[in-house]
């Protein structure tokens, strides 16, 4: 099942999409909600609900009426909160080795993620960025779940049944905004806080059945064979798969989950593919050769990202009006 969020006119919507159109949850089942945080809330009753309504659907046992003018938010608008973990090997060693540093040991020992701006949480279309965002602005690519129970000190082998979906994730990065707070060892911050892109639509784990792998060698939980790529202005500039993920989302959920409570309405992310920057590609590039060119976003630059099952996440690139500068601050 594909769950989305959805707007018409003033009024956000829990819908299901079905076979190109969106169908409202509501309409169809009194019982369930019409908006997507009161819909994970309800657990698994509600899901069990709302998977016989898009099975209906899909069978032909009911037509609902479909949504005709709308727009396609992020799956989840509002989480409770938003974790993004630092799951694949290959970026990490990439990037460390692009500023000449040794891969760190403690990669290897456990999942680590940091908290991140729930309240900058979006979905597809435009994506306004202030005039310090330019400073080396970047995609990431990465793909998210979402968590569909509350528990807490669950162990890795029961985590996986803690999540309701995934979907596609693009954490944006003011580069040059990270970097300089970044030198203060407190994490990311305002190069990350401004936007964080989720979408298309939430997709069920039932659907990913068919792409389940095995974890790397010592790990725990699912792994899914599913391919993830990223396009600016229609040019390939990322590619690479979630099964390359060394941590699995089982085990980042289950550090997340000790001594703390995981909610229903939690975003999760995976952290950068191998490839899955600007920031990994032009320190690559530059490494292998002098004379070459770095990219960043500009205002204008439309972003696609697809993951095998997940369908696409388009956005824009868009200048707000302003010249307001938080750089020229600085002391």
């Amino acid at each position: 099942m594909k769950l989305v969020s959805y707007q018409t006119e003033d009024s956000a919507h829990l819908g299901v999409f079905v076979n190109g159109n969106i169908y409202n949850l509501n309409s169809c089942d009194k019982l369930l909600p019409d908006n997507m945080n009161e819909f994970l809330q309800g657990g698994e009753v509600l899901m069990e609900r709302a998977l016989k309504i898009d099975a209906q659907i899909k069978s032909g046992e009911i037509t609902p009426k479909m949504e005709v003018f709308f727009e396609l938010l992020a799956p989840v608008p509002h989480p409770t909160s938003c974790r993004d973990a630092y799951a694949f090997r290959q970026h990490v060693a990439a990037a460390r080795r692009n500023r000449g540093l040794e891969m760190i040991a403690a990669f290897d020992e456990f999942p680590i993620f940091y908290f991140t701006n729930h309240n900058a949480i979006q979905g597809p279309g435009e994506i306004e960025c202030m005039p310090d965002h330019f400073h080396k602005l970047d995609f990431e690519l990465e793909i998210a779940v979402v968590i569909g129970k509350q528990g807490r000190n669950f162990t890795a082998a029961e985590a996986d049944d803690y999540i309701a979906g995934f979907m596609i994730m693009n954490d944006m990065s003011a580069r040059q905004l990270q970097m300089e707070e970044m030198q203060l060892n407190l994490g990311p911050a305002k190069g990350k806080d401004f936007s964080t892109v989720i979408g298309p639509w939430l997709v069920t784990p039932d659907e990913l059945e068919a792409y389940k792998t095995a974890p790397k060698a010592g790990h725990t939980g699912y792994a899914y064979d599913l391919n993830m790529t990223c396009t600016v202005n229609g040019v390939q500039v990322s590619t690479g798969n979630v099964a390359d993920m060394d941590w699995t989302f089982a085990e980042i959920i289950e550090r997340c989950a000790y001594g703390a409570d995981v909610l229903p309405g939690d975003v999760i992310g995976s952290g950068t593919v191998g490839t899955g920057c600007f920031l990994e590609l032009n320190g690559t590039g530059l490494l292998n050769d002098p004379n070459y060119q770095p990219q960043w976003l500009q205002d204008g630059d439309e972003i696609e990202m697809e993951i095998t099952g997940l369908g696409r996440l388009i956005n824009v690139i868009k200048k707000v009006d302003s010249d307001f500068s938080i750089l020229a601050l600085k002391k």
